[in-house]
């Protein structure tokens, strides 16, 4: 990743930007919190361990229940992935 020179003082807009096509973050999330990240979702078992790949601008780009999907979709899609807590 070539490293990118960043004015002073960013807006909001260039702050959302920053990262984006190639920065990921990977993170857990609950069943509940699906619906509103992944509206296209079924209902899902509240028990069931699921995690989510997003763009850095917060984009959804994958949910899972198998946590190493995430790295190998982000390594398909060349993104540098950092976990979010």
């Amino acid at each position: 990743m070539q490293m990118k020179q960043v004015p002073a003082a960013l807006s909001l807009s260039d702050l959302a930007h920053l990262g984006d096509g190639e920065v990921a973050y990977i993170r857990k999330i609950s069943a509940t919190d699906v619906g509103r990240c992944f509206p296209e979702a079924p209902e899902l078992d509240p028990d069931i361990d699921l995690w989510a790949l997003f763009g850095a601008d917060g984009t959804p780009i994958l949910l899972t229940d198998n946590r190493s999907s995430t790295f190998f979709k982000a390594a398909e899609d060349q993104l540098k992935t950092v976990t979010v807590h």
